[in-house]
């Protein structure tokens, strides 16, 4: 018998967890249809996330954009941009949500531990034990221009910095004891002697001495989120995340070899090998019948990748400006060229593309496809299509054979983009006993089932102990 026989089901009881992720920057929201609501209008920031609450979901997850994106030094005027700065974006939204996660995507490569630390303790003191810092390492050269020291760091000094950035964050946040601030009017003094400890800390990095000014939530620290798909990256979060982020979230066997690589990585650290959310990025598309559910993500994809979008996407794949192009003709007869990083993208192009051009070319004469068909087929895949009861039943299948533990989901349209999945998917997935029918905590770590924060292990086990 098979891990994936449905009748051996090694998690019976597990549940699926779900986040939205509101992007502002990309080419998957679909803002040119009507449908489609300003992506930097407060009102539709307040709709996703309150929609998303109203279907029980752990997260409302923003990404990070500190610069417009570039390519080969010219803007990338293909994306939705415009996004305000996380932390403040998520602060107005913890006034109208009580119970969903509020998580920020800030970069350890351009911040400081003593500021951002402090705001995002601030942000999970004001939501009551509701925030989440998606830790990432900003990888382009063109970002850097906007600071000081400019330039990009390379891939390991980016983890090595973020982790002693994230060992700064975490003495700050439990520098204040729990019992510090005086609960009676009577007392001596506001706050106990000595319940605020300095923090000093001297490393290669960083060089901090001060004494914090913020107590811990009842949550006790942000909950820490990590993407990251090198293998130092899946070892930096081993090491030091609540919950991953993965591109391994559509195929089962691919989800469910990422999830075994990552209990493995938890175990050599010492940690449980359950102590780590893994939530793919997905797109979800539903129909009432699986032909109508194609039909609509044939559509979205029309609309996602549109000639412009996909005379770019080749021309990173070629190496060379396509932006005179047909889309709807055939690929480039050129032979694609061979260059070296230069931080453009906030990614790095592929090292020798001339293998995936010649795949494209076989399936492009295979199949007749134009250029713009062929991206859509080959280029980046992500997401799940079908019908509510079909979806999950899948969904089902994955959490409860330890390929995932939920999805973050990245809507096609907002504001309206999630109102399928809390009114469909939803109550299917409810019925079949794998998503909860209500909040049962008020803090995101308690959404998500997690343990104590990684620094209040050793004390948390004495208390039981003891």
């Amino acid at each position: 018998m098979t891990r994936t026989d449905p009748l051996d089901v090694p998690r019976p009881d597990a549940q699926l967890h779900l986040g939205v992720f509101f992007q502002g920057v990309n080419h998957w929201t679909v803002w040119s249809d009507p449908a489609s609501g300003s992506q930097i209008d407060p009102a539709n920031f307040r709709r996703v996330a309150q929609t998303a609450e109203r279907g029980l979901f752990d997260a409302f997850f923003l990404g990070e954009g500190l610069r417009l994106r570039e390519v080969d030094g010219q803007i990338h005027d293909l994306d939705v941009a415009g996004r305000p700065d996380a932390i403040t974006q998520l602060a107005a939204l913890a006034a109208v949500t009580d119970r969903i996660g509020l998580v920020s995507t800030s970069n350890t490569t351009f911040n400081e531990p003593a500021d951002l630390a402090r705001r995002l303790s601030g942000l999970d003191l004001l939501s009551e034990g509701r925030a989440g810092w998606n830790v990432v390492t900003t990888d382009n050269a063109w970002t850097g221009a906007n600071f000081r020291r400019g330039g990009y760091l390379d891939h390991a000094d980016r983890y090595r910095r973020a982790e002693e950035f994230l060992t700064v964050a975490r003495a700050l946040w439990d520098s204040w004891q729990d019992s510090a601030v005086s609960g009676s009017a009577g007392a001596p003094a506001w706050a106990a002697p000595g319940a605020v400890r300095q923090v000093r800390h001297q490393g290669p990095q960083f060089d901090v001495d001060l004494a914090p000014t913020l107590p811990r939530s009842v949550q006790g620290h942000p909950v820490i989120f990590q993407a990251g798909d090198s293998g130092e990256g899946r070892d930096f979060a081993a090491r030091n995340a609540d919950v991953i982020f993965s591109a391994h979230g559509s195929d089962f066997d691919d989800a469910l070899a990422f999830a075994d690589d990552l209990r493995r990585r938890l175990r050599a650290v010492g940690r449980p090998d359950d102590d780590l959310r893994i939530l793919p990025g997905t797109e979800i598309i539903i129909g009432a019948t699986e032909e109508e559910a194609l039909e609509k993500k044939r559509w979205i994809r029309l609309q996602q990748v549109t000639p412009a979008t996909a005379l770019g996407i080749a021309g990173l794949l070629w190496g060379i400006d396509l932006s005179g192009r047909d889309a709807d003709g055939p690929l480039p007869k050129e032979d694609p060229v061979v260059a070296e990083n230069d931080g453009s993208f906030g990614a790095r192009r592929i090292a020798d593309p001339r293998q995936v051009v010649a795949e494209w070319r076989e399936k492009a004469d295979a199949n007749r496809w134009s250029l713009r068909e062929t991206v859509i087929a080959l280029g980046p895949q992500r997401g799940h299509v079908g019908t509510p009861e079909g979806l999950a039943d899948k969904f089902a299948h994955f959490v409860r054979h330890g390929a995932i533990d939920g999805f973050n989901v990245t809507p096609y349209l907002i504001p309206d983009g999630l109102d399928d999945i809390v009114d469909l998917l939803v109550p299917a997935l409810q019925e079949r006993g794998v998503y909860r029918t209500e909040y049962t905590g008020t803090t995101l770590r308690e959404h998500l089932g997690l343990r104590e924060p990684l620094t209040h292990r050793a004390a948390a086990d004495r208390r039981r102990a003891g």
